[in-house]
Order: C-alpha cells, then sequence, then structure tokens
C-alpha cells in the first residue's frame, strides 16, 4: 500500500471518521502486481496489496460485526457515496440515469480468505487465512436465488 498504514492512532482517526461521517468512501485502489514484482528486495518491491476482493468481508467482519457502522452506513461507503460522488463529478445530466445493479450479501456468512480463489493476478494480502464473518454469497448459489 502506498502509503502504507501508520500508527495505530492513525488507523484509529479513519474508523473514527466512519462513524462520525467525516470520511465519505471505502475504496480500494486494484492495481495489482504480479508475484515476480514482490518477490525482491522490500525497497524495490511494488506498492500495494488486495483490497477489492477482501473489502466487502473485511468492511462486514471488522465495521460491521465489530459494532463501528452499521450495514446500512457500509453500503453508502462502499457503494452510494462513491455513485454520488462519480456522478456529480462527471456524469453527463442530460443522458439517462443507469439502472440500479444488486449485489448480494451473505452478513453471516464464515468467509476463510484463500489467495487460491482471487480472480486477481496478485495474490499479496495480509488477510490470507484470515477469517471473517460475512461476504459475498458462494457462486453455486447465483442459480438458486438470482437470474
Amino acid at each position: 500500500m502506498n502509503p502504507p498504514l501508520r500508527h495505530a492512532t492513525d488507523r484509529d482517526a479513519l474508523v473514527e471518521g466512519l462513524k462520525d461521517g467525516t470520511v465519505d468512501v471505502i475504496a480500494t485502489d486494484h492495481a495489482p502486481h504480479h508475484a515476480d514484482d514482490k518477490k525482491v528486495e522490500f525497497d524495490r518491491a511494488s506498492f500495494g496489496i488486495v483490497g477489492l476482493e477482501t473489502a466487502v468481508s473485511l468492511s462486514l467482519d471488522r465495521l460491521v460485526h465489530g459494532g463501528i457502522i452499521t450495514l446500512a452506513r457500509m453500503v453508502e461507503l462502499l457503494s452510494a457515496n462513491p455513485a454520488r460522488i462519480l456522478a456529480r463529478a462527471g456524469e453527463d445530466a442530460s443522458r439517462p440515469a443507469t439502472p440500479p445493479t444488486w449485489t448480494i450479501l451473505a452478513p453471516e456468512l464464515n468467509v476463510t480468505v484463500s489467495t487460491d480463489a482471487f480472480r486477481s493476478k496478485s495474490r499479496n494480502t495480509p488477510s490470507t487465512g484470515g477469517r471473517c464473518r460475512g461476504g459475498w454469497p458462494p457462486p453455486s448459489w447465483a442459480g438458486a436465488c438470482c437470474s
């Protein structure tokens, strides 16, 4: 990550900003790097970790189930607010709005972060093997609940 995570007081301030509304968005900078770009000396390695594939599960586990924010606030931070901000910044008001999309979440699903399941070319995450409460339903659910 660039900049890297700093002191606990900095991280605590970010969490407080999520709670009090100072922070508007949770976003990831999905810029994956091949393993060869990471398997070099630390100061020569490309910056970054996988965030896109763990953002929902980590947000549900640490923030929602951790009692820091509500599920509705998480949806605002990950979806509604970025859409609103981006629309305001670049949407052509004369064009009709895009239709809504749906994401199915499973807030109680037990998830183990497995880089083998990542679709990204990158596998670099400090969360490997970590367990989270909440995430996306497995792909096998798609046929049962969605069309």
